[in-house]
């Protein structure tokens, strides 16, 4: 039975191959998992990306046990979905990172007070998303280990000052991970040929919008703009103004969903989902909950979008965020 591959499995594929860290290939087989269709044709190709995937986690935790020095732009992956927040110097990154999670960022006039990535956990709804402050992006202080951490994140969030040349901001923050090959996803029509390049999901925050009186700076804004750039989100980090349109737009833009697993017999916990891609199947929520139930899974009963309560599917049925879903082993 074909594949029926898409282009993009291809391009994933010939970055898998010049990997040279472990934590660039195990990114790249979960990118090239993502894509690939779920049918019968494809069973053969996503067992052996997972096992591969299996044999390069177990090296990555055998070298974290052996106690080997890791660099400090490798941040281990936690939550829904791993976030880079960048930018231009003094446009309020730690400050926002530090508003919206357990982080606590040096906040500074100067520039360059963030020297290395801070993680911390951003709240929404009932799971965690994992942002990160960045070192600012500078074609002055470029550093490689930095355009490697966003190479793997899941979302970059790009912040801007919009009362500081907000336009200059933008074109040259997209121009520097663009020469890095890191390519906003909405500019994809602009490389159809190209290969080797990573393609990320992309929203540009901009900061310092801290009341209604600034409104009408940001409609210009995006009116000269027009629509060569990718979606904008007017905040402000000092005022947490609009931080309740920011956390679903994060999480809309992550391509995620929320999947609860009921045991037989007993309600669903609605408090703990599992995250899995949107689009994810019955099959790959089993692995998800263990994965030994990939094997042994003979059906599920579903109760979400789509179907009736307790309606019996296969473990190729498409799943959507809120749905519960009951294991037949």
């Amino acid at each position: 039975m074909p594949t029926n591959l898409p282009p993009e499995y291809f391009d994933i594929e010939e970055r898998y191959r010049a990997a040279q860290s472990t934590e660039e290939k195990i990114a790249c087989i979960e990118e090239m998992l993502s894509v690939i269709p779920k049918h019968k044709g494809t069973d053969k190709l996503r067992a052996d990306l997972r096992r591969r995937l299996s044999k390069f986690k177990s090296t990555s935790e055998a070298r974290k046990d052996a106690g080997k020095q890791t660099s400090p732009y490798h941040v281990e992956r936690e939550g829904a979905g791993q976030i880079a927040v960048v930018g231009p110097a003094n446009v309020g990154k730690s400050s926002l990172v530090g508003a919206l999670t357990n982080a606590k960022p040096e906040v500074a006039d100067y520039p360059y007070t963030t020297s290395r990535p801070i993680p911390g956990m951003m709240p929404f709804e009932n799971v965690q998303i994992q942002l990160i402050d960045t070192p600012p992006l500078s074609k002055e202080y470029e550093e490689p280990q930095l355009m490697d951490l966003i190479r793997r994140v899941d979302l970059i969030l790009l912040l801007v000052d919009l009362q500081a040349y907000p336009i200059q901001q933008i074109e040259d923050s997209v121009a520097l991970l663009e020469e890095h090959r890191i390519v906003p996803i909405d500019r994809r029509d602009h490389y159809p040929e190209h290969r080797r390049l990573v393609f990320k999901p992309l929203l540009v925050l901009v900061n310092k919008t801290d009341d209604e009186r600034l409104d009408a700076d940001f409609e210009a804004l995006c009116e000269l703009l027009g629509k060569t750039t990718c979606p904008l989100l007017p905040i402000s980090a000092v005022t947490g103004r609009n931080f309740d349109r920011l956390k679903p737009a994060v999480f809309e833009r992550l391509g995620v969903m929320r999947i609860y697993s009921k045991p037989p017999g007993k309600e669903a916990d609605l408090s703990a989902p599992f995250v899995l891609k949107q689009g994810g199947t019955v099959e790959e929520f089993a692995a998800k909950v263990h994965r030994d139930f990939v094997d042994r899974l003979k059906s599920a009963r579903i109760w979400g979008s789509g179907v009736y309560d307790a309606q019996m599917v296969g473990r190729d049925h498409i799943l959507h965020d809120g749905d519960v879903v009951e294991l037949r082993i």
